[in-house]
């Protein structure tokens, strides 16, 4: 008996071609999303504000992993929170959950039995509940005191079955309430530096103020200060330059150029004659970055930081950037 010939298997779709149509496919997710967006958004932003305590994420599997993102998102941007194992929360994690915390539930289906019971207990305990789910009429959906519904788009997987399309939507729905939040709470550039002190991020929002030398340690001269002196007290300190102050405010700045074009009688002038009346500053509330940038481009190796009012305040070497690893 002859074996029937073989069907020749489908050739599999360009890689950047699948990538395209996930992209698009969850592209139109959050399109879809964001003209859809839940009436009971606004209600949750201000229920999460108003509480004195936590605001407490849990889901289960690829829910789980979006939940854990939204809460730290929200813990570096002003809003308290803790992600909640569903698993750990049955066998004692419960009690991270307090009256004073309001909970959000992530499941796409509305019937994640592992969320049982933590539903259950903040409903015993009062505990507001915020539901995320694409079911409005499922089991979580009913329990929740506010419902954010997801859209019900495609999954962006070949079989439709993935969480993709669903979890991107989740996550930037995390997003979209931690923006939201942080905006009601007056969250700025500062309060954000103090929640991320380390590495890259944390050095490029450093101020001039916080890294700045202050007081005594600053080469400062009156402009009838002989240039003798004044240059004893640019080598004192050590930072090629000197400040012209009266009264407390910056006059003129000495550099190592200004002595070189007053060579001729130099010994003979006062710092104020020899000085540079209108020298590049910076405020002390500016970012360290722009301070490097004014310095690389100026090509000088200090700034003085002047509050608004001329008042001399500190100065900031081109060594301190790099020491905070702006640079």
């Amino acid at each position: 008996m002859t074996a029937a010939p073989e069907t020749p298997a489908e050739a599999p779709r360009p890689a950047r071609e699948i990538a395209r149509m996930v992209l698009e496919t969850e592209s139109a997710g959050l399109l879809r999303l964001a003209e859809e967006l839940s009436e009971d958004f606004e209600p949750v932003v201000t229920r999460l504000l108003a509480i004195p305590g936590r605001v407490i994420l849990s889901g289960m599997g690829k829910s789980g992993h979006i939940a854990a993102k939204i809460a730290a998102t929200l813990a570096s941007t002003g809003s308290p929170a803790q992600f909640v194992h569903p698993g750990e929360a049955s066998h004692g994690d419960l009690g991270m959950i307090t009256r004073e915390d309001a909970a959000i539930l992530i499941s796409n289906s509305g019937e994640t039995r592992e969320l049982a019971d933590i539903i259950a207990h903040c409903r015993r305990f009062g505990v507001p509940l915020v539901a995320i789910t694409r079911n409005a009429e499922s089991t979580l959906a009913r329990q929740a005191d506010h419902l954010l519904v997801l859209p019900d788009a495609p999954e962006a997987c070949a079989i439709g079955m993935a969480p993709t399309t669903s979890t991107t939507m989740t996550l930037a729905l995390g997003d979209a309430l931690a923006v939201a939040l942080m905006e009601a709470r007056g969250f700025d550039r500062e309060s954000f530096h103090a929640f991320h002190p380390g590495g890259t991020l944390g050095a490029r929002l450093l101020t001039v103020g916080a890294v700045m030398h202050r007081g005594a340690a600053l080469p400062i001269v009156a402009p009838e200060t002989p240039m003798g002196e004044t240059l004893l007290e640019m080598t004192a300190k050590g930072f090629g330059v000197a400040a012209v102050v009266a009264e407390g405010r910056l006059e003129g700045v000495i550099t190592d150029g200004d002595l070189r074009r007053n060579l001729d009688g130099l010994m003979g002038r006062t710092a104020g004659a020899v000085a540079t009346s209108t020298p590049t500053t910076i405020t002390p509330d500016a970012l360290l970055v722009e301070a490097l940038g004014l310095m690389n481009s100026r090509k000088i190796s200090a700034l003085f930081a002047v509050e608004e009012d001329g008042t001399l305040s500190g100065l900031v070497h081109i060594h301190d950037a790099l020491r905070a690893g702006v640079a």
